[in-house]
């Protein structure tokens, strides 16, 4: 059984990609099992520099093949914000409602029909020896006028589902894991996963 360290502390992030690599052949572990790993700091512009602070820092600690996602929302009305900042939309440590009550705000004007937005996950699967791959998914919605729902997190109670007719925090646990940004892309990683030979 190899070891996969996912670079995160959220648990939500942690649960979902842990089911959706259920039945391979690594021990998933996260940031909890290594209390001491230092926090990186996410400086990059993009989803794929934080992603790669993020999995080189862990790795470099651990001496373990990890994972890391950098992911958030981009607004089409705004330019892509909040994008790199979407955890921290509302300020430094900012709670999940704080960034959808600062969202609704900065929207508030932004009239149905212009609201379109898209979730967006890059990962980064980085080897000790510092070789990495990456995959992406995306996943295109609209911002609701208040939030609905009670699954999920972050920004899922406002992301908006016009085929479905509902949110993303209406979901099932199991539906959103079928269709969101992140599934597309660790979909790609579980596929990639199951291609290699013993090592990574």
């Amino acid at each position: 059984m190899k070891t996969l360290v996912l670079a995160s502390k959220n648990r939500g992030k942690i649960r979902e990609i842990e089911e959706m690599l259920r039945g391979l052949p690594w021990e998933i572990k996260s940031l909890y099992d290594y209390p001491d790993c230092p926090e990186p700091a996410e400086t990059g512009e993009t989803f794929l520099a934080n992603a790669l602070i993020k999995a080189r820092t862990v790795s470099r600690h651990t001496s373990e093949v990890v994972l890391a996602d950098d992911s958030g929302l981009e607004v089409d009305a705004l330019g892509g914000e909040p994008g790199v900042r979407s955890a921290r939309y509302a300020g430094e440590g900012a709670s999940d409602d704080e960034n959808n009550d600062q969202l609704l705000r900065v929207m508030s004007d932004v009239p149905e029909g212009q609201r379109g937005a898209a979730f967006r996950c890059v990962l980064v699967l980085y080897h000790p020896r510092g070789d990495y791959v990456t995959f992406e998914g995306t996943w295109r919605g609209v911002i609701a006028s208040s939030p609905a729902g009670t699954e999920g997190f972050g920004y899922d109670p406002l992301f908006y589902l016009p085929e479905r007719g509902l949110t993303v925090a209406q979901l099932t646990p199991e539906e959103k894991n079928r269709l969101s940004h992140r599934s597309q892309a660790v979909g790609r990683l579980r596929k990639y996963l199951q291609s290699l030979d013993p090592d990574p």
